[in-house]
């Protein structure tokens, strides 16, 4: 078991989840979760499909949560469709270290919404794997200050 910080009681769940659900794999996959498991974090979760040649990010699914706080929604689309591109980097750099890494990651970050509200928040990103070696989806989620 890899050992990350992560701040938030909710968040540190969802990374025992995670990691129970490996049992004994390097990582588990998108079918190795339940989403009636997970009802403490479905309004904060994303899950994004990987790209590869060249790498890239799209959500299947954006967490209802995040979508209302910031004031748009992308499901079904490409992280590139974020509008806010300070913002859009930060996240892809993220989403590239865990795919590079091959092991989850946590963040603590401010944003800022469209209309100019500070939103404090930690996220975590887990990769997943049908094959256990190709990253091909991740979750990610957000739990806010």
């Amino acid at each position: 078991m890899v050992v990350i910080e992560i701040e938030s009681p909710t968040l540190r769940r969802l990374y025992a989840d995670w990691d129970a659900r490996r049992r004994g794999r390097k990582l588990p996959a998108r079918p190795d979760f339940d989403p009636l498991e997970l009802k403490y974090i479905l309004g904060n979760l994303s899950l994004v499909d990987v790209q590869y040649d060249p790498l890239r990010f799209r959500y299947r699914l954006h967490a209802t949560n995040v979508a209302q706080r910031l004031g748009y929604e992308l499901t079904g689309k490409p992280l590139a469709a974020n509008p806010d591109v300070a913002t859009r980097e930060i996240i892809e750099t993220h989403f590239q270290a865990v795919v590079a890494s091959r092991i989850p990651q946590a963040i603590v970050h401010r944003f800022f919404t469209p209309e100019g509200r500070a939103v404090n928040h930690e996220a975590l990103v887990l990769p997943l794997s049908r094959d256990g070696i190709r990253i091909d989806m991740l979750m990610s989620a957000v739990a806010f200050f």
